[in-house]
């Protein structure tokens, strides 16, 4: 099973960027789909964005569309969450996951999880 590992979380002012690092081992990191789920204070934890493991297809929740981006490295087994245009509702707990799935956005769809970066967003 593979081992995810986040990184690149931290205090930004609103408006500000933030690019998190989800790098992986132990796994064929092009098997899979890969996501990011945030959980902010007292609340569950909710899907962010997710990019496909076949065609690197891109999805995101509404409510950081436009805002955030997806992408991967499958040669350094990395996967990226660029967050631009930040606001203090954004302030949670990422966690990167991995899914054997061809498209996936369910907590459910995903076997494999980071254990999360903090990151804070002040207004």
């Amino acid at each position: 099973q593979v081992q995810l590992v986040e990184s690149g979380g931290g205090l930004v002012q609103a408006g500000g960027s933030l690019r998190l690092s989800c790098a992986a081992s132990g796994g064929t990191f092009s098997t899979y789909t890969m996501g990011w789920f945030r959980r902010a204070p007292g609340k569950e934890r909710e899907f962010v964005a997710a990019i496909s493991r076949i065609d690197a297809y891109t999805y995101y929740a509404n409510s950081v569309k436009g805002r955030f981006t997806i992408s991967r490295d499958n040669a350094k087994n990395t996967a990226y969450l660029q967050m631009n245009s930040l606001q203090p509702e954004d302030t949670a707990v990422y966690y990167c996951a991995a899914s054997y799935l061809n498209y996936a956005s369910n907590l459910a769809d995903f076997g494999s999880w980071g254990q999360g970066t903090q990151v804070t967003v002040s207004s």
